[in-house]
């Protein structure tokens, strides 16, 4: 039972790459590396930062701004399909910018 809470856990760079937002988890630990990566609106720098479901990742990538909400914990690098079923993306729920306060 000790390993439990554990489980529940994964390092920021490899649960990247097991979702495919980057293409080898060299790159994953880059991007968290240069500061793109904010957990729950935190700047984290160090790729082996804790992940949990739940969180919230705001992601700086090939110049837009992508928000996922970490829906499960990665245990292999799938399949594309298989890939998605990690995340849910938040930015396209949200309004735009743009329509906000415009009354």
């Amino acid at each position: 039972m000790a390993d439990k809470p554990n489980a529940e856990l994964q390092r920021l760079d490899r649960w990247l790459w097991f979702a495919r937002i980057a293409k080898s988890r060299t790159s994953a630990a880059q991007l968290v590396a240069n500061g793109k990566v904010r957990v729950n609106r935190m700047r984290v720098v160090k790729p082996s930062h804790p992940l949990r479901e739940g969180d919230v990742l705001t992601i700086a990538l090939r110049g837009e701004i992508r928000v996922l909400e970490v829906l499960a914990i990665g245990v292999r690098r799938g399949p594309p399909p298989e890939a998605r079923l990690l995340y849910r993306m938040k930015d396209d729920e949200n309004p735009s910018r743009s329509s906000r306060g415009a009354d």
